[in-house]
Parts: structure tokens; C-alpha cells; sequence
């Protein structure tokens, strides 16, 4: 069982790498077409997503305000290093 447990932890490792990928794409783009960083309602979106998520799993939903607090921050914290930083498209 430890070693399933380890896999997944690699699954979950990479699936929130990727994600922290996209999210810089998302801040790329949005930086070369002066679209604000912050997208409230896409935040309500997501944090609604994993609220129903929660609901329908039987996974606490406290546990997952909190993880996606986290990688909500995370991402505008990466977003506003991107959007601050010069343009290299021409």
C-alpha cells in the first residue's frame, strides 16, 4: 500500500507541476495582451468547482478551501512575476 501511496503522491506532484505550468501560459498571455491578473470570478469558479467536488466525494470541504487557497496564492504569485516582467514577443 506504500507504494501506491507513493505513486499517487508522484501523480499529485506532477498533475500540480502542470498545473503551475498552464498557469504560467495563462500569465504569458495575459501580460502580451494587457489583461489584468486578477479574474475574481474565475476564482469563484474554480473554488465552486472543488466545493462541489467535496460535496460529491465525501472530502471535506474545509481541506479543500484551504488547498486551493493555497494554490490559488501560488498562482498569482507566479502570474504577477510574469505580468511584471518585459514582454519578449515583438
Amino acid at each position: 500500500m506504500r507504494d501506491e501511496l507513493d505513486g499517487l503522491d508522484r501523480i499529485l506532484l506532477e498533475t500540480v507541476r502542470r498545473r503551475l505550468d498552464c498557469c504560467c501560459r495563462i500569465g504569458l498571455h495575459k501580460r502580451d495582451h494587457a489583461i489584468p491578473m486578477m479574474q475574481p470570478h474565475r476564482i469563484g469558479v474554480v473554488q465552486e468547482r472543488a466545493a462541489a467536488f467535496a460535496a460529491e466525494h465525501g472530502v471535506s470541504p474545509a481541506f479543500l478551501r484551504a488547498l486551493y487557497e493555497l494554490i490559488i496564492t501560488e498562482t498569482c504569485r507566479l502570474e504577477d512575476e510574469i505580468i511584471g516582467a518585459p514582454s519578449t514577443s515583438a
